[in-house]
């Protein structure tokens, strides 16, 4: 029997396991959880992660760890338990949580950037007198370097001397220059300035929520506060004055947005506002930029850190403070892979586990968060007027059915919403429309048999593009010329174009108004790098009259000219098939319409719908939250949906359909066998894209009154190696 000191060993490699390797002695008082490690496998060494040092007896002799990395690769500690329940809580292997906690460049290592530094040897006068004397080609470079008498780079020395590399040299040889290497920050934005704006004063609203806030912050205890405010209420200058406190506590704060198109404008708030650097996190850094914020962050230099879902999981040192704004905001969740974990959730059980303050805050909390509250598990604010002058837009419903009939056909626009456009033109407004459909037609459908052309790969009717005159895959995103026979029946000249998108929106605009000045933001528009920040800008500049979009418009952002949105069509929302379909539509509709009249001027709504005696309408009409939450709670009651049960999702998928299905109903009979007998297991069923990529997919949904520990028990049945398993967590889809 060996007894010693000994590390348990989480491997980077694809093994759902750790293992126990023995600590040489001259490593005993530096290895520790977090700690990264060389460590030998078989015939060759590997690296990975310690997450516990203990001191028991081995039967069999351990192997030793090879080598130990800086400190500076290492996981907080913090981190790597946070990092430990996702893996739990989740049912994801820790090999696959470790990619979140160390981004790729990070595993493997990647070096800073170096560039050479050229500076004088001499003194500005001694150098121009060099300079006076001195062949052309060296005075180019002399002269340039008068002008930067702290130095420059050798790469924009060359740039704007037009001289070359050899000139230079030769200046070394001679002594009357130095080279030095230098570390380049990759880190975006260090560059900018900001002048510095004044906090607004806070109504009495306000001044109760930080209240409370400032009282966890204090205290540094954990606590989650649910801030629920009208749009325009002030959530944002509440969020403020709470780093502000967190910042004079000496602790740091971590800032989540749901999408990267709003972390441009939370950047230039707090940059306005305080003088700490801000480091941003989101998955289109490219590898430098994200291992050289990440090693800073790790050091501690960046006391604020703002980003998308991903920032949950970065090293920050002395964490004090989580926000998360739009709380409810769907991108929180990741669907795609394991993890599937939601960033809200999971922020509250890192703040738990580093005793933080967290605030959620939205105007359209989720119904768990507001039940959460209301159960005291959070605490609850409200914000319930808009922040200094500003009112609550009037909203107008408008039944389309009406419209069709008055006008005799088919129409985008009701004439009231055409109204209030040119109103707005006139006046110098800015007016927002919203319609959650890119592309120009949605369906190319043959007249004649109505074979619809769907994509060879997935289970997708295809979308009309006629800027680039392709039909479009918008799941995989594989185009496909435009055709006008049919595949089908083989008709000539049969297939029509049906369905509006936001490019037929812009087109038709364009033809009453010819005058008008468009934006256009959807994914087609926003999916270049700096694209969601320029139209951002573009538009609250006043460089346009009017702005259409997809759901990406009704994120937070502030417009103060807008006072004007039309939501053109939101009926296709309420009819899938998810007890989730009337929260996100009334999410997303009380988002969008609380863009208009966010400053002094008043702001109105206009609801085209075909389903004008939805219940939905009563409630999104007067922004009342409280009567649509009270409704909608009595619903998932009845039927026992969350957050009155708890819901696990399993999803198959395999590229042979009736193989797929086979094991699918196989896993459900099995689980059935293995599971406590109060869970229900619904039937498995075709997912709503039964194909996507070549990969068909089938799902299988189980509810019960508590956690399951159904990674254990699916280990239990045997697999199909032609059959990927996804475990998805408090799904927030079940189509």
């Amino acid at each position: 029997m060996e007894r010693s000191l000994s590390a348990t060993v989480y491997l980077d490699l694809a093994l759902d396991k750790p293992l126990d390797y023995l600590i040489p002695l001259p490593l005993t008082s530096l290895i520790k959880p977090g700690s990264r490690v060389l460590i030998p496998v078989k015939n060759k060494n590997c690296v990975g992660t310690v997450i516990m040092v203990q001191s028991k007896s081995h039967a069999v002799p351990l192997k030793a760890i090879e080598a130990l990395f800086p400190e500076e690769d290492s996981i907080p500690e913090d981190l790597l338990q946070f990092g430990l329940w996702v893996s739990q809580y989740y049912c994801t292997p820790f090999f696959k949580v470790l990619r979140l906690l160390l981004p790729p460049p990070i595993r493997r290592r990647m070096a800073e950037k170096k560039q050479l530094f050229v500076t004088s040897l001499y003194s500005r006068p001694q150098l121009a007198k060099i300079c006076a004397d001195a062949r052309v080609s060296e005075a180019r470079v002399l002269e340039v370097l008068l002008h930067s008498p702290k130095g420059m780079l050798v790469t924009d020395l060359l740039e704007k001397s037009q001289a070359s590399r050899g000139t230079v040299n030769k200046l070394v040889t001679k002594k009357v220059l130095s080279l030095t290497s230098k570390v380049i920050d990759r880190s975006l934005l260090e560059e900018y300035e900001f002048f510095t704006a004044r906090a607004k004063v806070l109504n009495e609203e306000q001044q109760k929520a930080l209240q409370k806030i400032s009282y966890s912050l204090n205290s540094s205890y954990f606590e989650t506060h649910l801030l629920h405010g009208i749009t325009g209420s002030g959530k944002t200058e509440v969020y403020l004055r709470a780093i502000e406190v967190a910042l004079t506590l000496r602790k740091s704060t971590l800032f989540l947005v749901p999408e990267i198109s709003l972390i441009s404008q939370a950047f230039d708030r707090l940059k306005s506002r305080f003088s700490e650097k801000v480091a941003l996190l989101h998955h289109r850094l490219n590898e430098g930029q994200r291992r050289d914020t990440w090693k800073k962050i790790h050091e501690g230099a960046f006391s604020l850190v703002l980003g998308a879902r991903s920032a949950l999981f970065s090293p920050i040192r002395r964490l004090g403070l989580i926000i998360v704004d739009e709380e409810h905001d769907a991108a929180y969740k990741q669907e795609d892979d394991p993890p599937c974990y939601h960033a809200r959730d999971a922020a509250v059980m890192r703040g738990k586990l580093t005793h933080s303050t967290v605030i959620l805050g939205s105007a359209t909390p989720a119904l768990e968060s507001y039940a959460n509250a209301l159960s005291k598990k959070y605490t609850l604010s409200t914000l319930s007027h808009r922040a200094d002058t500003a009112q609550l837009p009037t909203v107008t419903l408008v039944d389309m059915k009406f419209e069709y009939e008055k006008q005799k056909r088919y129409t985008l626009f009701s004439d009231l919403l055409l109204r209030g456009i040119e109103k707005r033109l006139e006046i110098g407004e800015q007016s927002l429309l919203f319609l959650n459909r890119r592309g120009f037609h949605t369906l190319a459908i043959c007249q004649n048999c109505e074979y619809s052309i769907k994509c060879h790969h997935c289970s997708i009717h295809l979308t009309f593009h006629k800027k680039k005159n392709i039909l479009s895959c918008h799941l995989c995103n594989k185009s496909y010329p435009m055709v006008k026979n049919c595949s089908s029946c083989q008709l000539e000249n049969s297939i029509i174009l049906r369905g509006s998108g936001t490019e037929q929106v812009e087109q038709a605009l364009y033809a009453i108004f010819p005058k008008i000045r468009i934006l256009r933001w959807d994914a087609d528009t926003a999916r270049y790098r700096g694209a969601p920040e320029l139209l951002f800008k573009q538009f609250r500049t006043g460089k346009a009259d009017l702005l259409i979009g997809t759901q990406m418009i009704a994120k937070g952002f502030h417009f103060p000219s807008v006072t004007l949105v039309g939501i053109l069509d939101t009926d296709a929302s309420l009819q899938i098939p998810d007890f989730r379909s009337t929260e996100q539509s009334f999410q997303l509709i009380t988002q969008v319409a609380g863009r208009s009249g966010r400053s002094y001027l008043k702001g109105e709504v206009i609801l085209q719908t075909r389903l004008p005696s939805h219940s939905l309408f009563a409630h999104t009409t007067q922004f009342d939250y409280l009567s649509f939450f009270q409704e909608e709670m009595k619903v998932r009651g009845l039927f026992q949906f969350p957050p009155f049960c708890y819901l696990i999702k399993l999803l198959f998928t395999g590229k042979i359909e009736q193989a797929t299905l086979q094991y699918a109903q196989q896993v459900r009979k099995e689980l059935q066998k293995i599971f406590p007998s109060d869970y229900h297991f619904y039937p498995v069923v075709a997912c709503n894209h039964l194909k996507i990529k070549d990969r068909f997919r089938f799902q299988c949904l189980i509810k019960g009154k508590k956690r399951a520990a159904i990674a254990e028990l699916l280990k239990k049945i045997k697999k199909d190696p032609t059959v990927s398993t996804l475990i998805d967590i408090d799904p927030l889809s079940i189509t």
